[in-house]
């Protein structure tokens, strides 16, 4: 299990880390021995928890239900459940949850929550550390200076395997008096980042951080502008069909590459835009228990 490796990170951040599943106790505690698992593995009887919380797998049971040789079943079957689509598969895990994982302040309140829809991706924890606007401090980063902006880059994950959906990095901070512009401005060159295609790697939409309005006064105009520290999260997947696993039995490391674009100005001038080549350098694992044991 991934979470395993970042319990530390996830101590030092000020976060508790606990699992739940429908299985009896006495499977988590084999599972626990076997797999190293020091945080708790939570029994829910019956998938009671599961069902109150309303993220019980319904497809499980449709799949061994009447409607199972429906097309639209057996497709969902292969998205939510098992890609072999077998009976026995939907019997196991009838009262399984969509995999996903909750943030709960002391209190018992749910303050954010992260699901994915094909169930054999995952969110890394450090991926969902960065989400909630932490930082992880235990990957290399490069640092890059122009005559605008000090960037600094860094993947969230050192590590990763087929499945898991990981972030890279991009913290920027506009040097005194510059501000880039942000998407929303139109008729300005904004800031972009657009990735070098990756055949085993499918990136997902960014999303950019609030900007704040920029009164330009010679102008008269307001504009959505970034002229504070901002962090920019570029999350991917690696792709886990089975043709991506055996390309990356074959492979230990992925390098991705990319552009960072965008226009800077002070109060009296635009400067010319400017094209900012990124790269991260990734280890690969065929699994998620060989990037447990590296992890260890």
């Amino acid at each position: 299990m991934e979470l395993q490796g970042r319990v530390e990170d996830l101590r030092k951040a000020g976060l508790g880390l606990a699992a739940i599943s429908y299985d009896p106790p006495e499977i988590l505690v084999a599972f626990s021995q076997r797999r190293g698992i020091t945080f708790p593995l939570l029994s829910d009887a019956g998938s009671a928890t599961i069902k109150a919380y309303g993220i019980l797998n319904t497809v499980a049971g449709e799949a061994i239900g009447v409607d199972r040789d429906e097309p639209v079943v057996a497709a969902d079957v292969k998205k939510y459940v098992s890609v072999t689509a077998s009976r026995n598969t939907a019997v196991i895990t009838n009262g399984t949850p969509f995999p996903g994982t909750f943030v709960v302040d002391r209190a018992g309140r749910v303050t954010s929550r992260h699901f994915e829809e094909f169930y054999r991706e995952r969110s890394t924890v450090a991926n969902i550390m960065l989400r909630l606007g932490g930082r992880v401090d235990t990957v290399a980063a490069t640092k890059i200076s122009t005559d605008h902006l000090e960037i600094t880059t860094y993947a969230g994950d050192a590590t990763v395997a087929p499945g898991e959906r990981t972030a890279l990095v991009i913290e920027v901070r506009p040097r005194p008096r510059i501000h880039v512009y942000a998407p929303d401005a139109s008729g300005y060159r904004s800031v972009t980042l657009t990735m070098v295609p990756e055949p085993l790697v499918r990136v997902l939409p960014i999303q950019f951080p609030r900007s704040e309005i920029y009164f330009f006064k010679p102008l008269n105009e307001r504009v959505p502008v970034y002229q504070k520290p901002f962090t920019l999260l570029q999350e991917l997947v690696l792709e886990v069909t089975p043709q991506a696993e055996a390309a990356f039995r074959s492979r230990k490391g992925l390098t991705i590459g990319g552009t960072l674009e965008y226009q800077a100005c002070d109060d009296k001038i635009c400067f010319n835009p400017v094209a900012v080549p990124l790269s991260w350098t990734l280890s690969v694992t065929p699994n998620i228990t060989e990037r447990l044991n590296r992890s260890q």
